[in-house]
């Protein structure tokens, strides 16, 4: 089925009681002792109307049944009192039984139904008995069942909600909010031409070639071409009721109030906004008429369901998504505001969205962004200083691992800072050489990279930066490579955290930040600020020198080889109190990178 919308979409149907085992009916002490010849006879010391009620709460749809006067009519009741109830643990207790005459007679039970904890119908019913021969009978009425009850009407069990939610941004746009969507639905025989021509504008993949695959491989069942918005079905709607074997199904949904707004936190949210529809459910007890009117006779409303206020800024999360839309190959956007850990922008272009929400768990080797860990940690060892003046030759072999710089280039000796913005390989790779084996973990950790967050609304992986036992492990992780990995949303966080000087609780629900598994020492001051004037001089006169044209801009590019293919292409950037990664798969170099960043903030 194809959909309408580029988006995760929330489905609500309502819940079904769980069946629950019946407790044990209470047999009513006698209130009138009849004669003989009356419901209550020496010669027949289980009546009727106590043989029916036994037998409805024993579940014997068939011997309640035979106790009346229209056994058929009765068992089709009976049946659809189950069924649209959910459960069979209704409790009937006989409470009363008046004699009328010698042929009939009146009674009443009281009824308990209980669907989930604090929802309970109770009601009475009153019944009508007559002689049939030598027997007893229920003169059949379905009301003897539940009040109201007809012939022509059923009863259900459904659970309630109030006005629906919304997720709204930053702003106090909505972003998220329920919606009718149609599923347009073809039967075998449909005029799949007709179909297609009217869906194919829509959605392009659609044929009558694919729609007659589709129904050739249902096996005589109905299939659904599509799900189409409102404002996709209104031009079309006309065309498509006058098609023999097409059908349309309005059904409700959570989608995102733009079509365009794609974001891989949409999913999340959702099902934040879906817990809140839950835990403000009632509930209702309704007579249904054969016309699909309902009437509630028994249940309770549950509470509205607050909106959902986040952080995503949504004039900047549109921005990452048109920076993204036309790179061919996966890539993603992560924005934070650093001063508060808020979510501003996640985006992410379809090629990604085929693999998942890469852009907040996807792990890729951060190649030269990583440069950011491996100097803080030079720094804070006391390794060398901005201004410490280090080789930086073309290539090097590094205890048995020959590291190249891109092209190898040659900077000769050069202080840290301008190998920093430059970035060189081989000045990187040697000072990790010689830190100790958890230096590049504990600094990573400083800047929220390897750090797991439990945050309201969002599921993210930050990273992983292993303890590296070997000198040679030590020159791959310096630059960023080998086991170390990190995820656009990890990358983010180390921006985040050297703009502001602590690494901030991410955020995407107001008022909710995460919570981390694991804290580190904060790192000093100066180093975040040495940091911060590196990576200016990184798009001043470094590697980044593409973005120089925007104020203030601060940045780290990287390029990360992924194997057999192409490299990984990053950027990290800071602008004021915004801080972003970005990251697009096998671009061969961090240019396409840095090109996407631009179109992101200009």
């Amino acid at each position: 089925m194809i959909e309408s919308v580029r988006t995760s979409t929330v489905r609500h149907s309502p819940i079904r009681p769980t069946p629950t085992r019946k407790a044990t009916a209470g047999i009513a002490v006698l209130a009138t002792v009849l004669s003989a010849c009356g419901l209550f006879g020496p010669d027949q010391p289980d009546t009727v109307s106590q043989q029916f009620a036994d037998a409805l709460n024993s579940d014997d749809v068939q011997a309640a049944a035979a106790l009346t006067t229209d056994p058929a009519a009765a068992t089709a009741a009976i049946t659809a009192m189950y069924d649209g109830l959910g459960n069979k643990d209704g409790t009937y207790t006989r409470t009363d039984v008046q004699e009328s005459g010698d042929d009939g007679g009146t009674f009443t039970m009281d009824v308990s139904w209980p669907f989930a904890p604090g929802q309970e119908w109770k009601y009475s019913t009153t019944g009508n008995a007559t002689k049939d021969g030598d027997d007893w009978k229920i003169v059949w009425d379905p009301a003897v069942l539940a009040p109201g009850l007809t012939d022509d009407t059923t009863v259900r069990y459904t659970t309630t909600t109030g006005t629906p939610p919304k997720v709204l941004a930053a702003g106090g746009a909505p972003i998220l909010e329920q919606q009718v969507v149609t599923l347009v639905n073809l039967d075998q025989g449909a005029d799949t031409a007709a179909v297609a021509s009217l869906l194919s504008p829509i959605a392009p993949t659609i044929t009558a070639a694919s729609l007659q695959q589709d129904l050739a491989g249902a096996q005589g069942k109905p299939v659904t071409a599509i799900s189409l918005r409102a404002e996709d079905l209104a031009p079309i709607e006309p065309q498509l009721r006058q098609l023999a074997g097409v059908t349309l199904a309005p059904q409700t949904r959570l989608l995102s109030t733009d079509k365009a707004l794609a974001s891989p936190t949409l999913a999340g949210l959702g099902d934040l906004w879906q817990q809140g529809q839950d835990a403000s459910a009632g509930w209702a007890v309704q007579l249904v008429g054969q016309d699909g009117s309902a009437k509630s006779v028994a249940g309770e409303q549950g509470p509205d369901a607050p909106d959902i206020a986040t952080t995503l800024d949504l004039p900047m999360q549109m921005a990452a998504e048109r920076a993204l839309a036309d790179v061919p190959q996966q890539a993603a956007i992560v924005a934070l505001r650093p001063s508060t850990g808020e979510v501003l922008a996640v985006a992410q272009n379809a090629p990604a969205d085929a693999l998942g929400p890469i852009a907040l768990t996807g792990l890729y080797p951060p190649g030269s962004t990583f440069k950011t860990v491996t100097t803080s940690a030079a720094l804070q060892a006391g390794a060398a200083t901005p201004d410490t003046v280090l080789p930086c030759p073309g290539t090097e072999n590094i205890e048995g691992r020959q590291i190249p710089n891109d092209d190898e280039f040659d900077l000769g000796a050069v202080p840290l800072h301008t190998a920093f913005a430059r970035s060189c390989n081989t000045t990187m790779g040697r000072l990790a050489v010689g830190l100790p084996p958890d230096a590049l973990q504990k600094a990573a950790l400083q800047f929220g990279l390897g750090v797991d967050y439990v945050t309201p609304g969002l599921t993210t992986v930050t990273g992983n930066v292993p303890i590296a036992d070997s000198p040679a492990a030590r020159v791959e992780s310096g630059i960023g490579q080998g086991q170390v990995t990190a995820s656009p949303f990890g990358m983010a966080m180390v921006a985040a955290s050297i703009a502001d000087g602590s690494t901030p609780a991410p955020m995407i629900v107001q008022g909710q930040p995460g919570a981390a598994d694991k804290t580190a020492p904060a790192v000093p001051a100066n180093v975040t600020a040495d940091l911060r004037t590196m990576m200016r001089e990184t798009v001043t006169g470094g590697t980044a020198t593409a973005l120089q044209d925007i104020p203030g801009l601060l940045g780290k590019t990287g390029t990360a080889e992924s194997g057999s293919g192409p490299a990984h292409g990053w950027f990290v950037g800071i602008k004021d109190d915004l801080a972003f990664a970005v990251f697009i798969a096998t671009g061969d170099s961090s240019a396409p990178a840095v090109q996407a960043a631009g179109r992101f903030l200009r």
